[in-house]
């Protein structure tokens, strides 16, 4: 077989592992398991017929996906919704990640029967929750909007901490004799200069995205994505946390009025899952099936005291002092699931020539796979046991698709209309809009309303309204909030000269 049948045949595989991961997450919607586990499974199955021992290469793939997911994520969490839970989520990703790193790692040492430093670095590895495990399984859930919140802020800001846990734990281990409060003051520092870069690479990509003026506006997602990429390798060149950055930085971005947001939430959404798929069946390609019978039963022991004992005493000596009620903690304590950073970080080992390296890698993925199959697939139930599923989300989406092919000095906002805004109640005409800026749609509920002078805004409408981008801000004055001077207003599309019939589709 010559270079090129290599070549069409990894191409096909490729394009075979994409379609399996997409008709996945059909199969996991339907059982209530996390996608993951499917594309582990499709990774293990085909290490029967391809060798892939590479840790190095999966540990890249892992780091560039976890990026775009921890971008993904970032961008759609409101900030209005974490604020009130940021101590408590710090909290859980630095004093919950320590005591779940201790508790795991006594545990490691008798059942394991390996040194105590290592069985700490076990500890250290399976120690964070996931953001790709989390965010992908609290999309789909009705649980409460401040539980969630919670979970998704703790799995987006405690991957440094295990981060820094493994590697001290590893370069420990290698020179016993290392004074360890150069260790400690290089972890504030790494916080540190994650949380300022993080914030200064979102302000700087947000003033370049509405500043710049592509041709084409497929080409905004793409300087987005590319702003998180840099974020985090200028943040890990300089030692800071590179994914503690990231985070920040979606946050940043994903809070402002930024030009075409719609389109990169939309793209971020696709890359994840393609970035999600690619690592999962790569990290289950790096396990080998025939080894993983030998250690079924500590891996199952070392899940139940993480599931049972670990994360709960984390969990409520994190809050002890946060208001949360029993049923909050024990369900936050049930939806800790572990997925890829725990999987990327057991890499370390193996790449550091720890003798336990391999033995850690398959307890480590034997963990992660029983905590997403029982931990994701009873967490909706458990959440409706406990009295904590709130209601399903009733923002309505919008049944109007515009598509424009270039670019114009006008474009689309679309705005959702929220109580407390001013114009609730009134009608079109008694809104002081400049002559050249027009509604031309309402989405109600499932109806579109054809806009008219005496139509009255209503709570819960969206409204599309097409003007010159110099009056965006006029625009966001008219359509504030009481007491607040600017509503949040989202450009959609640009219209073209002459295309300002734009196609529609329902």
């Amino acid at each position: 077989m010559d270079l090129t049948d290599y070549t069409d045949s990894i191409v096909i595989l490729l394009a075979g592992l994409l379609l399996i991961g997409v008709f996945a997450t059909k199969f996991s919607s339907r059982f209530g398991l996390p996608s993951l586990v499917f594309f582990i499974a499709a990774g293990m199955v085909l290490s029967r017929f391809i060798y892939f021992d590479n840790a190095f290469i999966a540990q890249l793939v892992g780091t560039f996906a976890l990026i775009v997911i921890l971008f993904e994520g970032g961008m759609q969490t409101k900030y209005i919704t974490i604020k009130p839970i940021i101590p408590s989520a710090l909290s859980l990703s630095t004093i919950g990640v320590i005591l779940t790193t201790l508790i795991i790692g006594i545990s490691a040492y008798y059942i394991l029967n390996v040194p105590f430093e290592e069985g700490l670095l076990f500890g250290a590895i399976v120690g964070s929750t996931d953001a790709a495990a989390v965010f992908s399984v609290l999309g789909g859930k009705n649980i409460k909007e401040r539980l969630t919140s919670t979970l998704e802020a703790e799995s987006g800001s405690n991957d440094p901490m295990a981060v820094f846990l493994t590697v001290s734990l590893i370069e420990w281990i290698q020179h016993p004799n290392h004074d360890l409060l150069p260790l400690i003051f290089s972890f504030f520092m790494e916080m540190g200069l994650g949380l300022l870069l993080g914030l200064g690479f979102g302000w700087v990509a947000v003033k370049v995205i509405n500043s710049i003026d592509f041709d084409s506006s497929g080409l905004y997602p793409v300087i987005a994505v590319g702003f998180a990429i840099l974020t985090y390798g200028i943040t890990a060149v300089v030692h800071g946390s590179g994914l503690l950055a990231v985070y920040v930085m979606a946050l940043v971005l994903g809070n402002s009025d930024l030009t075409y947001k719609q389109s990169i939430l939309q793209f971020n959404k696709g890359f994840g899952w393609i970035m999600q798929i690619t690592m999962f069946t790569l990290l289950g390609l790096l396990v080998f099936p025939a080894e993983l019978p030998g250690i079924m039963l500590p891996g199952l022991v070392l899940s139940m005291v993480l599931m049972l004992v670990a994360r709960p005493i984390g969990v409520y000596v994190s809050l002890l002092f946060a208001k949360y009620s029993l049923k909050e903690k024990a369900l936050i304590s049930w939806a800790g699931l572990r997925g890829a950073v725990p999987i990327v970080l057991a890499t370390y080992p193996l790449m550091s020539g720890l003798p336990n390296g391999p033995l850690f890698f398959n307890v480590v993925f034997f963990v992660i796979l029983t905590s997403a199959i029982i931990q994701g697939s009873t967490i909706s139930p458990f959440a409706g046991k406990l009295g904590l599923a709130g209601e399903s989300d009733s923002q309505p989406h919008s049944l109007l698709e515009l598509v424009a092919l270039g670019k114009t000095k006008s474009e689309i906002n679309h705005l959702h209309i929220h109580a407390g805004m001013k114009i609730i109640g009134k009608e079109l005409q008694e809104l002081d809009l400049p002559e050249e800026v027009l509604v031309t749609a309402v989405i109600r509920g499932e109806q579109i309303v054809t806009p008219r002078g005496n139509t009255i805004i209503e709570e819960g409408d969206t409204l599309y309204i097409l003007g010159p981008k110099t009056q965006r801000d006029k625009i966001k004055k008219i359509f504030s909030y009481r007491g607040s001077p600017y509503a949040p207003v989202v450009p959609e599309v640009e219209l073209i000269p002459g295309q300002e019939d734009s196609e529609k589709r329902l």
